[in-house]
Parts: structure tokens; sequence; C-alpha cells
């Protein structure tokens, strides 16, 4: 008989801590799980992972500095060659941004494209990377394999083809083309990402939601999806990030300004003349907000999700 919805989350809904601190030994032929608890992490490790992602910080920290410090300039003077305010601090960069371009259409029409973009590359992305997890580790080595080959093919390559589809379908100059990549994952890495983070639940968990009548949409969503949470997470932040910062695309297949997105329109700040590059930079920081925030809050979200 199968067992109500409020019963199978009492049973499956666990972190993915839960899962990711279960080490595997052999014995007597068995494998035997333990779960370790979280206390029980090296922490020299969290100590030198920590140290190598500031490092790693500080190499991104240093482009966006000078940004910051070339859009505070005043406007006419060229953008600074280091970590110098000597000539002056003033934020009317800031202000000519929306005078020279209309910035609000431009991050909303990138809003709602990442708004339906993000919830498709995470939905198929965990479609695909949970079916992989499932298969034969022959087959799921099949698909893996393709999937790191997919990896390697230049995008450039594709343009043309994928630009004659389009036509051939009568969606250029809409956002269809820009959405139309989040129904195959987005990226093969998503699906990667997804696949080895499904991978690391116990089969027997598996088995378990299988004998209280879960399918295989029903083992997803209610055991698969809630323990890999952090895993999703990240894909979500990282697919807004993609489209958020697509430049090739809305370039390719749009062609009406009304529906520009954000990255088209810093474009018409970098055609204005020298002496205004704080207008440019103030405008590329304005564009690298949102991308901060997301950044931010995923991995807040992820990371309180996995304690």
């Amino acid at each position: 008989m199968k067992a109500t919805e409020s019963s199978v989350r009492g049973r499956f809904r666990r972190r993915l801590s839960d899962v990711s601190y279960f080490s595997a030994r052999r014995s007597n032929g068995c494998i035997v799980f333990r779960r370790v608890a979280a206390g029980q992490v090296k922490r020299g490790s969290r100590w030198a992972r920590g140290i190598g992602g500031l490092a790693a910080a500080c190499l991104f920290l240093v482009p966006l500095a000078l940004m910051v410090l070339g859009s505070l300039r005043p406007v006419g003077l060229p953008p600074p060659r280091g970590l110098d305010l000597s000539a002056g601090v003033s934020a009317a960069s800031y202000a000519q941004v929306s005078d020279s371009i209309d910035f609000a259409r431009y991050s909303l029409n990138s809003l709602m494209v990442a708004a339906l973009t993000v919830p498709l590359s995470v939905l198929f992305a965990s479609w695909a990377g949970f079916a992989i997890s499932r298969m034969s580790r022959k087959g799921a080595g099949a698909l893996i394999s393709i999937s790191v080959a997919a990896l390697m093919v230049p995008v450039t390559a594709l343009l043309v083809g994928r630009f004659s589809v389009f036509k051939m379908l009568g969606v250029i100059d809409t956002w269809v083309p820009l959405v139309a990549f989040a129904l195959i994952g987005m990226s093969p890495i998503y699906v990667l990402i997804y696949a080895w983070a499904f991978s690391r639940i116990p089969a027997e968990l598996v088995d378990a939601a299988r004998l209280e009548g879960l399918g295989t949409l029903g083992i997803w969503r209610r055991v698969g999806m809630p323990l890999v949470r952090p895993v999703t997470a990240g894909v979500a932040t990282m697919a807004f990030v993609l489209s958020w910062g697509d430049f090739t695309s809305p370039l390719i297949y749009l062609f009406n300004e009304r529906i520009y997105t954000l990255p088209l329109g810093l474009r018409e700040l970098a055609s204005l003349p020298s002496p205004m590059t704080p207008t440019m930079l103030a405008g590329a920081v304005m564009a690298t907000l949102p991308v901060l925030i997301a950044m931010v809050v995923g991995q807040r979200w992820a990371v309180s999700r996995a304690r």
C-alpha cells in the first residue's frame, strides 16, 4: 500500500549533509555505511580551503575594485591606473548612465529572461542528472563521455546552425532563442554536477522509496531534490550569472531595441567618447551588482541547507 505524502517526507527528507558525511567500508564482503559527524571533519582542512578561497577571491576582487574606483572619478577624466583617488570622488557618472541608455528597461528584460531560464535549467539538468545516476555503470559512463565531449565543442562552431534553426522556426528577434538553451540544461556541466550529487545518495534509500510505492519522478521530487538542495542553489546561481551576462546570444538573435538585454545596452556606453569612461564603468558596476547579490544569496542558502 502506498504511503501518504507526510510519511514519505518524514522518512526521506534529510539534508545533503547527512548524505555527504556517509563513509563506506567493506567488511566480510558487505559494504557498511557509517555516518560521520560534522565535528569530526579536520579543522586544518577547513583552514586550508578558507585560505585558498581567499587567495582566489583576491584575484577577482582587484578588477572589481579598479572598476568601482574608475566609476567614482569625475566625468572627463581617464580611468585610474591604480588605486588612486587623488582627483576626487564623484557619483555623477551613475546619474549619467540612465541619461545615456534606457538602463531600467534593459535590466528588466534581462531579469525576465533569467526568470525563465533559471528554473528551466534546474529542472532539465536535474532530470538528466538523476537519470544518469540511476543508469548502469556502462550506460552512465557513455553519457558522461558524450557530455564531456559536448563541453569541448566551441560555441562559435554552432552559431550558424542555431541561427538557421531559429530562423526556420520564425523565433528570431524574440527571447525564445535565449531561453531555448535551458531546455537542455543550459550547459552539460550542470547535468554532470547533478549526476555526481545524485550518485552520492545511498542506493538503499532509493530502494526503500520504491518499496513505499514511489515511482521515478516521485523519488526525484521527494527524495533526490530535497537531498541536493545546496547543489540546486549552486546550479541556479551559475545559470543566473550565465543568463544575466550573456552577450553573444542577444547580439545574434535580437534586433528590436525594446527587447535588448542589459549586455547589449551596455554596448552603447562603450561607444561613448573617451572622457566618458567613468560613465561606462558606472554602468558596468550597476550591471555587476545583481550578480554579486545572487552569488551571496545562493551561497548563504546553500550553506544553511548543508548544515
